[in-house]
């Protein structure tokens, strides 16, 4: 028999919590989320914990989960490892035949099989996979191939993934796929996390960063933008509000929404537990970009 109040509190909080889930539990349950896995959360242990139970737990309650992850600062430690300088141009990593032989090595090797053991873990059931498994991403060449065999996305398959998902599996993807030659490339994990996203029709694509989300003021925490519409994102980023390296992944949110996505989330991956926290709760943690029709007033 439990007679301390405290106790009382804190079960009325749980159930508080689990009450305000509810309808996105039901809303959501069904349908597909393509998550990009990267930054601080993938590094830090109590982090990767709590995304690995998150994904758990938005499985076991019926929504689809999919991951997609990078993964570059194990690529740096191992090319470090094999006396391989790491070349950078234009804010992507210049990626040498010997170069991508360590990414593939990294990403789908290591990486990718460290996060399916992690859902495992917790007692989730994941899949690893890459672009090239069922031809899920075919890739081409970015830009004039001035950068090696970085690549972008040329079309996305995602047939290998309904049984997957139907299932009851986590597919976890890494950013790796071949051309039409069969040659391997290596592609922006966010980019490939937006088209899937769009391929799969999901109704959400959220990406996990160590930023708080989209600021109007990059210097004052307080001026995070909860949610923008695809108009508003595109002219945070003319205004200049949106630049560095927030600009690729505004633009992914972008294309993303533009090609039928429900809603696509900006989210501290710092933050223990961000993927609940946004998915499941009225206030969310980050930014969220919607079509004008979805935007929902303050």
């Amino acid at each position: 028999m439990r007679s301390d109040p405290s106790f009382q509190h804190t079960d009325a909080l749980r159930v508080s919590v689990l009450s305000e889930a509810l309808p996105y539990i039901q809303r959501f349950s069904g349908r597909r989320v393509v998550v990009k896995y990267g930054g601080a959360a993938m590094v830090k242990a109590e982090l990767r914990d709590a995304v690995y139970r998150d994904l758990v737990l938005l499985a076991s309650v019926g929504v689809q989960p999919v991951v997609v992850h990078g993964g570059g600062p194990e690529i740096n430690d191992w090319l470090g490892r094999l006396n391989i300088a790491p070349e950078f141009r234009d804010g992507l990593r210049v990626t040498t035949p010997e170069t991508m032989d360590v990414v593939e090595m990294v990403l789908v090797g290591r990486v990718n099989k460290h996060i399916v053991n992690g859902i495992n873990t917790v007692g989730g059931r994941a899949v690893g996979l890459c672009g090239s498994d069922g031809s899920l991403v075919r890739a081409r060449p970015y830009g004039e191939g001035a950068h090696g065999l970085v690549g972008e996305v040329q079309a996305v398959n995602p047939e290998v993934l309904f049984p997957l998902l139907d299932a009851g599996y986590i597919p976890v993807i890494s950013s790796v796929a071949a051309d039409r030659d069969g040659q391997a490339h290596n592609i922006n994990a966010d980019t490939v996390a937006g088209e899937l996203a769009a391929a799969l029709q999901a109704e959400k694509l959220i990406l996990l960063t160590d930023t708080a989300g989209i600021l109007r003021d990059r210097e004052d925490p307080g001026s995070l933008i909860r949610q923008v519409s695809l108009g508003g994102a595109r002219q945070l980023i003319a205004e200049g509000v949106v630049n560095g390296g927030m600009t690729p992944k505004t633009e992914c949110c972008i294309r993303a929404i533009a090609q039928g996505v429900g809603a696509a989330h900006i989210i501290d991956g710092r933050v223990p537990h961000a993927l609940l926290l946004e998915v499941f709760t009225d206030a969310g943690i980050g930014t969220m970009v919607v079509g004008s029709d979805r935007l929902l007033q303050p």
